[in-house]
């Protein structure tokens, strides 16, 4: 598997390919501006894997959502592989989404009437990756991820790791230089959650890939490289 894995990466360890500085989000309820993010940041690096940690409810997701261009912060600075985010038009947004960043979810949020196969080749697709290179790709991650024999089936047929494993390879398929997870084994039970992890660690520190994940367990925290926290809103 470790050459599988090998011949996935193209990134090298060391520089800065998440930056993030003063970051500010604000949403409006009944009238009133609620300030979820106030100010804070850190740098993600290739080869680095940092656990988001803090209370629920106090931005963890937000902060996600926001440096994975999925949402716009009210104020600061968000720079991905150099590119500052703030200055970007929506095509641009969607184009650096699709290419720099990899999205594993807590719950698979698979595509019910598409195969783990289709669900892993089609990111590649609307990237403009030909049919049979995807499909190819494809199998490589699956077989990766540990879940090759079930290519051909829908996510309805599988279990709940085998799901999250594919969601996995999906998130892998256009070779994503950072990866974001939003309680990435929350949905499942501790048996499946510890093989999921695992993989998932084997697979971003072999590929030297960079991943920012929430979490609410500390001892997958503890397994990070380092954490940071959300408190009373601001980045620590």
């Amino acid at each position: 598997m470790a050459n599988i894995l090998n011949s996935l990466s193209r990134v090298k360890q060391g520089d800065v390919v998440l930056s993030v500085r003063d970051v500010k989000k604000t949403f409006i309820e009944g009238g009133q501006p609620l300030h979820i993010l106030r100010g804070g940041g850190f740098d993600l690096h290739r080869g680095e894997i940092i656990a988001l940690v803090g209370q629920s409810g106090c931005g963890k997701s937000t902060l996600l959502q926001c440096v994975g261009l999925l949402d716009k912060p009210s104020g600061g600075s968000i720079v991905v592989d150099g590119m500052p985010v703030q200055k970007m038009d929506e095509d641009t947004r969607t184009k650096v989404r699709r290419n720099k960043i990899g999205f594993v979810y807590q719950k698979h949020n698979l595509l019910a009437d598409f195969t783990a196969l289709e669900n892993v080749v089609l990111p590649m697709l609307a990237n403009g990756v030909e049919e049979e290179i995807a499909n190819v790709r494809a199998l490589k991650l699956l077989k990766a991820t540990n879940v090759s024999h079930r290519a051909s089936h829908l996510p309805g047929e599988m279990s709940g790791g085998e799901q999250q494993r594919t969601a996995l390879a999906r998130a892998l398929a256009n070779n994503p230089d950072v990866l974001l997870a939003d309680e990435p084994t929350g949905s499942l039970d501790p048996q499946h959650a510890t093989v999921v992890f695992d993989l998932l660690l084997d697979i971003v520190r072999k590929n030297k890939m960079a991943m920012l994940f929430v979490t609410h367990d500390m001892n997958l925290a503890n397994r990070a490289d380092r954490k940071i926290t959300i408190h009373n809103g601001v980045i620590q």
